[in-house]
């Protein structure tokens, strides 16, 4: 009896430590990660220049990986039996048949001119005599793998803080594109912080709706904060990275510094930017009241060929929001660091996507930075997606940029579209490769004989009241 005590005893001693332990980690994990709310948080440091170094090895490892000796220290890699081909004009579907029974091969990707052909069983080397050969092929080269560079943005508040972007594939898609100084994103909003360093040289003339005039200063920080998730300048050793480096932002400044506006003064917003040049809008705005006038501002900016993004809202409720809910628009909910629908976040039939939205760390007025949460956050992501997928494709329709966002997003919940998570988390990489631009000509080394010799001799781009989410 008395050793059955003790063994109770044990046990409960046992579950009073484990179990608040247990909910302590639990805890810890629904809060963002790195939580960038907390200066002390203790955040592992990555060193990512020696992952890079890993990454090398274990291609280097793999017997299908071959290498191209620059010099002593510097090399290249491809992967063998594989050619990258460029026709001008491209072959007839008969033509290219007999192209692939010749070298045994098959289209691993399809580009449009451009094309990945991989063998069964002749050489990279062989490919690309073949290829060279052909009259209307510009060029014809190795599959070369490219190793993280630039991706990994130096700007000093991006490895601690900004855990959003990598988790949607940013890091990856900058080697397709780091956006278009043609492309221009309007932010219809409070306005954006004309003075912070991270928009000099990147805004374009903007609007005040509530003054009538072109000074669309913000009084208030929530359109700052949407502003540089699209666009703060990016691999500047400074601040924090914008998801797309090159494009321009048009501010509109349609909410006061309350936080509060009308459906007019957005629908007004909208229509000026589309009158003046804006390919891309953000609406971190919402009401739950349908506005004819705002209706009619979506319809006649969607019907200018302009991609519409606006945040669902932040009450956890499936009742629809505007403008989120029109056809003519992407409603995007929120997630957390887990991919966890955030728990403010509302849901429904008229969400398309979601995006991170939990403890954003973005600029702020007064040339600060601040961490938000909010489908405000959630939603400018998704407009950053829309204008780089412009600045691959310009000539996309406004529909098929919106299809590819949604076609291309991670699904979560429940298989297929649902009302938490719509067609699911934004996947900016897969995006941008499924909008296909072309590959472009890697540089050879000069003067080279051999094997680079030849890559080288082969070389020849809201009613009253419509408040901020």
């Amino acid at each position: 009896m008395k050793t059955f005590s003790t063994i109770l005893v044990a046990i409960v001693l046992i579950a009073v430590i484990a179990i608040p332990v247990y909910r302590h980690n639990a805890e810890e994990m629904q809060e963002p990660h790195p939580t960038v709310t907390s200066l002390d948080s203790a955040v592992p440091r990555i060193n990512y220049i020696e992952q890079v170094k890993d990454t090398r090895r274990n291609l280097e490892g793999q017997p299908h990986i071959k290498e191209i000796h620059h010099n002593a220290k510097d090399r290249s890699h491809y992967v063998e039996h594989e050619v990258v081909v460029r026709f001008t004009p491209r072959p007839s579907a008969e033509e290219i048949n007999k192209l692939l029974k010749a070298v045994d091969g098959h289209i691993k990707r399809d580009y449009g001119n451009a094309m990945i052909i991989k063998s069964n069983s002749k050489t990279t080397h062989e490919l690309m005599k073949y290829f060279a050969e052909h009259p209307d092929s510009m060029y014809a080269e190795p599959n070369f793998l490219l190793l993280p560079n630039v991706i990994r943005p130096n700007d000093q508040l991006y490895e601690r803080y900004q855990w959003n972007l990598p988790m949607i594939g940013m890091e990856q898609s900058w080697e397709i594109s780091e956006g278009s100084k043609d492309v221009i994103v309007a932010i219809v909003d409070t306005g954006l912080d004309l003075q912070h360093p991270e928009f000099q040289g990147k805004v374009v003339s903007g609007y005040n709706v509530i003054e009538d005039n072109n000074n669309p200063m913000d009084d208030n920080g929530h359109g700052t904060h949407v502003a540089g998730i699209i666009a703060a300048r990016t691999n500047n050793a400074s601040g924090i990275a914008g998801m797309s480096w090159n494009s321009r932002l048009m501010p509109i400044k349609a909410i006061g510094a309350d936080g509060s506006g009308t459906a007019y003064d957005i629908a007004q917003g909208i229509i000026w930017a589309a009158d003046h040049g804006a390919d891309v809008i953000n609406l971190s705005v919402g009401n739950y009241t349908p506005s004819a006038a705002l209706q009619e501002a979506c319809q006649y900016a969607f019907q200018k060929n302009v991609v519409l993004v606006a945040a669902t809202g932040n009450d956890a409720t499936d009742q629809p929001g505007y403008p989120a809910a029109y056809k003519e628009v992407l409603g995007v909910s929120a997630v957390d660091h887990n991919r966890r629908r955030a728990d403010f976040s509302n849901f429904g039939s008229y969400v398309d996507v979601v995006a991170p939205g939990v403890d954003i760390a973005s600029t702020y007025i007064y040339s600060d930075y601040a961490a938000l949460s909010g489908t405000s956050m959630a939603c400018p992501h998704v407009a950053a997606l829309a204008s780089l997928i412009r600045s691959v494709k310009p000539n996309l329709k406004n529909s098929e940029v919106m299809d590819i966002i949604r076609r291309t997003s991670q699904d979560l919940g429940q298989p297929g579209r649902d009302d938490l998570y719509g067609y699911g988390l934004i996947n900016v990489n897969a995006a941008l490769e499924q909008a296909g631009p072309e590959p472009t000509a890697n540089r050879a080394p000069a003067d080279q004989g051999g094997f680079g010799g030849l890559i080288s001799r082969l070389f020849q781009r809201l009613g009253f009241g419509l408040g901020r989410y």
